[in-house]
């Protein structure tokens, strides 16, 4: 099954889930909207958590257990990307679509909610569990001058799965995901609440740019891989930036003792569905 299918399918059974053992969730329940944008931290990028920012996306429900607890599932689909190496004469770049399922837990700092008694604003810290689909690709001149855009995991750029490096596995593009970070949260009225939040994604893989261990040479690569020969070009990139420039077998190429991360910062709406879906009902009887 396409994972991105999959995603979906298992974020409207949580959501279904939810609706079904709590008969009260219309009343607690809030359909979430949020914009933002996504950025990635990694071997190509440890300098700085918000230098190459894109547009992100997400959908979600969230549940006020009481006026300190609530509880949110949701999906978000962002872009991450780095196009200017750190390391100038590494020369490295690539792009992936992400798309997130998680289940975060919050906490707010003063009493929220509706009640007379609750407060209209507060911070809050959020934290949980996710998975996510990643595919990191990277752009070329081919030889009719053309630009193109191919996946990298395929190249087996650093050896992956080749008789010489057994040890190096190809990398799964589902994976899990930690987030976790804080937000503001104001509300409007019964009906709607904003939120502002930073948060970070903590993941277990390395290789949401490609890059990860050393450089293998390109033997391994021609001899090895389907595209050896573009697989080669792309693994190694250094002679772009410096003519006739090869990293020899064994050089660093990426720092594997550290996993990579993306982060998300965005705005968001809160509509409560007790409001909602009492609107669609009017709407309904008027037709």
């Amino acid at each position: 099954m396409n994972s991105r299918r999959l995603i979906v399918l298992l974020f409207l059974a949580v959501a279904m889930n939810t609706v079904a053992q709590r008969s009260d969730f219309l009343g607690r329940g809030e359909l979430v909207l949020a914009v933002g944008g996504m950025n990635y931290i990694g071997d190509l990028n440890n300098q700085s958590a918000f230098s190459t920012p894109h547009m992100a996306f997400g959908l979600g429900l969230r549940e006020r257990l009481d006026n300190r607890w609530a509880v949110r599932v949701e999906l978000n689909y962002g872009n991450i990307s780095c196009e200017k190496d750190y390391i100038a004469r590494r020369n490295l770049s690539f792009r992936s679509h992400i798309y997130e399922c998680a289940a975060m837990m919050e906490f707010n700092f003063r009493p929220y909610g509706p009640g007379a008694t609750e407060s209209t604003w507060t911070p809050y810290i959020f934290g949980g569990f996710g998975f996510f689909h990643f595919c990191p690709e990277t752009s070329y001149i081919d030889n009719e001058g053309n630009l193109q855009w191919v996946q990298l995991q395929p190249l087996c750029t650093e050896g992956q799965g080749t008789p010489d490096y057994l040890d190096r596995k190809p990398y799964p593009l589902f994976q899990v995901c930690m987030p976790f970070g804080v937000g503001f949260k104001w509300r409007l009225g019964k009906a709607v609440s904003l939120t502002a939040e930073y948060g970070f994604r903590k993941t277990w893989t390395d290789y949401l740019d490609d890059v990860s261990t050393t450089y293998v040479g390109s033997e391994c690569l021609t001899e090895n891989v389907d595209d050896g020969e573009l697989a080669a070009r792309l693994a190694d990139r250094s002679g772009e930036v410096v003519e006739g420039y090869v990293n020899a077998l064994g050089i660093k190429r990426g720092d594997s003792s550290l996993d990579d991360w993306y982060a998300c910062f965005r705005i968001s709406m809160g509509i409560s569905l007790e409001t909602l879906f009492g609107w669609m009902r009017s709407k309904r009887c008027k037709l």
